[in-house]
């Protein structure tokens, strides 16, 4: 495979539709697929989780639920009235009498959530039984990467995986560079791209909208839009980037079941990649293909960033996405590859030190901040000013640079994600 093929190959990996916030869809997909493969409905019910699978779940509204949050939840969307063929689309269609059915096996009470102790940042296993009948289904890595499946004690699938690399089911990501990318921004044959970002700009737009319309969250979105219109804050397209960005997110959050099109296994991260390119591109009267040259650059290089983060971390993801943004700002308005470098090292020198804590309505807040450092990040690599080499965790070059965030968020932050837990998990 050439390296087109293979950047194409990873865009289709990395955006992808999803319905809701990923971990509790996937948790869904898991006890979907496990009931699938049962034949009926379970009257024993284990879930095995690691603690960022748990972080992102626990404070979330599930879409098609009616409201309800949370672990459990999730876990019988999924065995009532999940379809595990549609993956991370798998409670897009839930009936009311498929909802009555959800709160009734949820009165049961039957459902037993166990932190699961290994350092794997995204892991899922589901145990299921009823009478002489079990199924284990167990997921590493990446939201739908089913590794194991049990029936009965008969091993059906048992898929080789790297427990310490969480990209091993992956397409390699090493072809990945910032110069690559900005190269191939230029370059690349716009009908090879087209397709999946029209679908981005389609979904994500919506639920924008959505967000901006209706009441969702803590509205950072609407309440930015509506400051605009008040006067007290400026008509400009900065504010309105973070706005669109932020609503989307609102509504995500808080359970609207409009589905998006994710990057790096995130509704957050694709949202922030390309609601704010979206919105510029429509401010400045940008053709379809600048708009698309410029998505292609923001989702990209928040998937290389986000490489090197790892799939789950205590490390915002929104900031991956928000350099991706900051990149696709400067090339858009004409940066140089040495501007596009300059502005990536700015937002990672910035605001490299915000947490995830979670899947919640505060992430829409840590979203048009986010934006809001793009846009200062690009302006000032438009015209050169960056921050200095050996300041901090900025590296002699932005691949160093990219690489020590990685290591921050692997290893440097890992007390913080325990930490984070036991205060989410506090009684």
């Amino acid at each position: 495979m050439d390296d087109i093929g293979k950047i194409l190959r990873i865009l289709e990996e990395e955006i992808v539709p999803a319905e809701g916030c990923t971990e509790p869809i996937a948790i869904a997909y898991a006890a979907a697929k496990a009931r699938k493969i049962l034949g009926t409905t379970p009257t024993k019910v284990d879930i095995y989780l690691s603690g960022n699978i748990i972080k992102n779940v626990k404070s979330v509204t599930i879409p098609n639920s009616g409201g309800m949050v949370g672990i459990e939840v999730s876990v019988a969307m999924g065995l009532i009235a999940g379809d595990s063929d549609k993956e991370l689309m798998v409670i897009s269609d839930v009936s009311e009498k498929k909802l009555e059915e959800v709160r009734e096996y949820l009165d049961k009470k039957i459902i037993r959530t166990h932190a699961h102790p290994a350092d794997i940042k995204l892991y899922i296993r589901v145990e299921i039984a009823n009478n002489n009948d079990n199924v284990l289904l167990e997921i590493k890595h990446t939201h739908t990467n089913i590794t194991r499946i049990e029936k009965n004690g008969k091993i059906l699938l048992n898929q080789i995986c790297n427990d310490g690399d969480f990209n091993s089911s992956l397409t390699d990501r090493k072809i990945l560079s910032v110069k690559k990318i900005y190269d191939l921004t230029k370059t690349i044959d716009i009908k090879l791209i087209k397709p999946i970002f029209q679908k981005v700009i389609r979904f994500n737009s919506a639920i924008a909208e959505e967000g901006l319309e209706g009441k969702y969250g803590v509205n950072i979105g609407k309440m930015i839009l509506e400051n605009i219109e008040k006067g007290i804050y400026g008509n400009d397209i900065r504010n309105k980037a973070a706005s669109y960005a932020g609503a989307g997110s609102d509504a995500r959050m808080s359970g609207c079941a409009l589905p998006v099109m994710t990057t790096s296994g995130s509704g957050n991260q694709g949202m922030t990649a390309s609601l704010p390119i979206i919105k510029f591109a429509a401010e400045e009267k940008l053709s379809e293909e600048e708009l698309i040259r410029g998505l292609f650059m923001s989702h990209l290089m928040t998937i290389h960033i986000k490489t090197n983060v790892g799939r789950l971390s205590a490390y915002c993801g929104a900031i991956c996405a928000s350099a991706g943004v900051a990149a696709s700002l400067t090339y858009l308005y004409g940066g140089t590859y040495k501007m596009v470098c300059a502005s990536i090292t700015n937002i990672l020198g910035n605001l490299s030190g915000v947490i995830c804590d979670g899947a919640k309505a505060s992430c829409a807040m840590k979203i048009s901040s986010g934006i809001y450092s793009a846009f200062d990040a690009a302006m000032l690599a438009l015209q050169m000013d960056t921050l200095n080499p050996r300041d901090g965790i900025i590296g002699d070059n932005v691949e160093e640079t990219i690489i020590n965030v990685g290591n921050l968020a692997q290893a440097g932050m890992r007390g913080t994600d325990e930490v984070i837990l036991d205060i989410m998990t506090k009684e």
